[in-house]
């Protein structure tokens, strides 16, 4: 029998609110967030790990603020004057020199600053002692690894836009045994779809089983 070909479609990315998968991992980030434009010197830096919804948050904050995102490795300052700004993945490399100005713009009238980075301000780069001292005094918001709310969570939202619905008992069975990311949870539904269509039988426990198995047994023969 030919197998027939499966057409991924790319679904338009949306960062409204009602998107995000809120949990007690992101609960105070959130709130940190709503308090725009009450934002000590009108800053702010979110920090979390990868995958954790920092971009969610903060293009739906720039879009709530009317904030004008700039390149982090071109940095257009006259863009910034009187509006607020967000700037993204600032630990991954940003001329300092505009970061300065940046947060020092901030706090004037009809300004603002979202940045966003892996980690906190205090480990970020900083060649101008002037700049470190202001980094190391940025108000922050830290997004922490997804709970089991959140992961639950993104799981079915996954499987949503696959028009999956699979049974209950499969989202405890993969909560206790997965990797904690939702990256993890985005290619473990994705696995799960393509596996069960190969089959031709439904999404169940028994096979999100012989999924993560399978991945135990490539791990340890990486290790080996």
């Amino acid at each position: 029998m030919t197998r027939q070909l499966r057409l991924e479609l790319r679904r338009p990315v949306s960062y409204a609110r009602e998107h995000f998968v809120p949990g007690p991992s992101n609960a105070q980030a959130i709130a940190i967030l709503d308090a725009w434009p009450a934002w000590h010197g009108g800053t702010l830096a979110l920090f979390g790990p990868t995958g954790v919804g920092k971009t969610h948050l903060a293009r739906h904050w720039a879009e709530r603020a009317g904030a004008v995102i700039l390149d982090r490795a071109d940095p257009q300052l006259g863009e910034a004057a009187g509006r607020p700004v967000l700037v993204e993945d600032v630990d991954q490399g940003v001329d300092g020199e505009a970061l300065f100005h940046l947060i020092n713009m901030a706090g004037r009238e009809g300004g603002g600053l979202l940045l966003t980075a892996r980690q906190a301000p205090v480990a970020w780069s900083a060649a101008l002692p002037d700049l470190r001292s202001r980094l190391n005094a940025l108000p922050t918001a830290e997004i922490e690894e997804p709970d089991d709310v959140v992961l639950e969570g993104v799981l079915r939202k996954f499987f949503r836009e696959r028009s999956i619905r699979p049974p209950r008992e499969v989202f405890p069975y993969l909560l206790r045994r997965m990797e904690r990311s939702i990256p993890a949870a985005r290619e473990i539904v994705r696995r799960l779809d393509e596996a069960a269509d190969d089959a031709g039988r439904p999404i169940s426990r028994a096979l999100a089983r012989q999924i993560l198995e399978d991945d135990t047994e490539n791990l340890d023969l990486f290790d080996g």
